[in-house]
C-alpha cells in the first residue's frame, strides 16, 4: 500500500518537475534567441495573435509559461514509467529515493542532449539550412536555428533520459538484491 502511495506521489510531482525544467530550459534559450519566442513560440502557445513580433513588458514571464506548457506533460509519462519500475524496490523509502534519482538522471541526460542539439545547430544547421518554419523578419537567424535545434534535441533527450533512468533503477534493484541475498 505504501508503494502505491509513493507511485501516486511520483506521478503527481513529475509534471511539476517537468514543467520546472521547461521553465529553466526556456529561460536559457530565450537568452540565446529572444526571437525564437517573440516571433514563434508566443504565437505557437497562443499567448499572442499572429501578426508582428510579440512584445511583452516582462517577456520572461511568458517564456516561463511557454516552458511549463511545453514540458509538464513529459513529466507525466516519465514519472509513471519510472514509478512503475520503482515498484520493484524492496520498500517504499528505497522506491522513492531511487526513483527520484532516476528522474534526476533523466533531467541531466535531457539537458546534455539539448546542449548537443544547440551545438549541432550552431556548427551544422546554420550552415546547411533547415526545412522548418523560419519567420520572414528574423534578425538573428543563426541563433533562432540553434535554439530550435536545442528544443528538438531536448525531446529526444527526454526519451534517452527515461531509458537511462530505467537502467539506473533496475541496476539499483539488482545491487540491493545482491547485498540482501
Amino acid at each position: 500500500m505504501k508503494k502505491l502511495l509513493i507511485l501516486l506521489l511520483i506521478v503527481l510531482i513529475s509534471p511539476i518537475i517537468g514543467g520546472s525544467y521547461g521553465i529553466l530550459h526556456d529561460q536559457l534559450t530565450y537568452t540565446i534567441s529572444p526571437e525564437y519566442y517573440t516571433k514563434f513560440k508566443f504565437y505557437q502557445f497562443g499567448l499572442m495573435d499572429v501578426g508582428n513580433e510579440a512584445i511583452f513588458p516582462h517577456p520572461r514571464i511568458q517564456v516561463s509559461v511557454v516552458g511549463f506548457m511545453a514540458t509538464w506533460w513529459m513529466g507525466l509519462p516519465i514519472g509513471l514509467i519510472l514509478g512503475l519500475v520503482g515498484l520493484k524496490h524492496l520498500n517504499h523509502k528505497q522506491m522513492f529515493l531511487v526513483t527520484m534519482k532516476a528522474i534526476s538522471i533523466t533531467i541531466v541526460v535531457t539537458f546534455i542532449t539539448g546542449l548537443i542539439g544547440l551545438t549541432y545547430g550552431k556548427l551544422y544547421l546554420v550552415r546547411t539550412g533547415v526545412s522548418w518554419y523560419l519567420p520572414d523578419n528574423l534578425i538573428d537567424i543563426d541563433n533562432f536555428i540553434s535554439v530550435g535545434s536545442m528544443h528538438n534535441f531536448s525531446y529526444l533527450g527526454g526519451l534517452l533520459g527515461l531509458i537511462a533512468g530505467i537502467i539506473y533503477s533496475v541496476k539499483q534493484r539488482r545491487k540491493t538484491r545482491l547485498l540482501n541475498g
